[in-house]
């Protein structure tokens, strides 16, 4: 059941969002040329590597030159991609993710390798249990002012909670957080 809700709310979404999506990518090009979309390592679903995909934020080759994790202060970001990220406008093309099986629409944001060292071996067996999300808990109800440990807690409660009722007020409450509205 949650497989088919994924497949058919991320093609609608893709549909009705293709004018956005169409207008970043037209943005990103004409500020910092190509690429416009950015492919970074993550773990899904049993610990399994596959590329996510987000539209590029930040400048070309930013990987390079700084940490995997950024600050909003952060230079390497560019002011279309500032953009782009105060409105969640960035995470739209992981929807192809959630197409091709590696996301869900709603789980644990996926992790990049480097994160699996702030595990357990019972709590990342636990976080790979269920197939990493365009949002989660910790997104919904924190956003990025989420510490570490919170969303390693929030990650790990959705993993042990997770059912379709959960799924479905973690996107009304992500929705209502980028409309400005609170978390609940």
């Amino acid at each position: 059941m949650k497989r088919a809700l994924d497949v058919s709310l991320s093609l609608l979404a893709l549909i009705l969002l293709s004018p956005i999506l169409a207008a970043a990518a037209a943005a990103i090009a004409l500020e910092s040329g190509r690429p416009i979309l950015f492919r970074q390592t993550r773990l899904g679903l049993r610990g399994r590597e596959f590329g996510m995909y987000k539209f590029r934020s930040m400048v070309r080759n930013a990987a390079a030159i700084g940490p995997y994790h950024t600050a909003s202060d952060d230079p390497r970001i560019t002011e279309v991609g500032r953009f782009l990220r105060r409105t969640s406008i960035d995470e739209l093309p992981q929807l192809l993710n959630v197409l091709a099986g590696d996301m869900s629409l709603v789980g644990p944001r996926p992790d990049v390798p480097a994160q699996r060292s702030l595990y357990s071996e019972a709590d990342w067996a636990r976080r790979c249990s269920v197939r990493p999300g365009i949002t989660g808990l910790a997104q919904a109800l924190l956003r990025s002012q989420a510490t570490e440990a919170q969303r390693l807690e929030l990650d790990l409660r959705y993993a042990r909670e997770h059912n379709l009722w959960l799924d479905l007020r973690i996107i009304g409450w992500t929705l209502a957080r980028l409309g400005g509205k609170g978390s609940n």
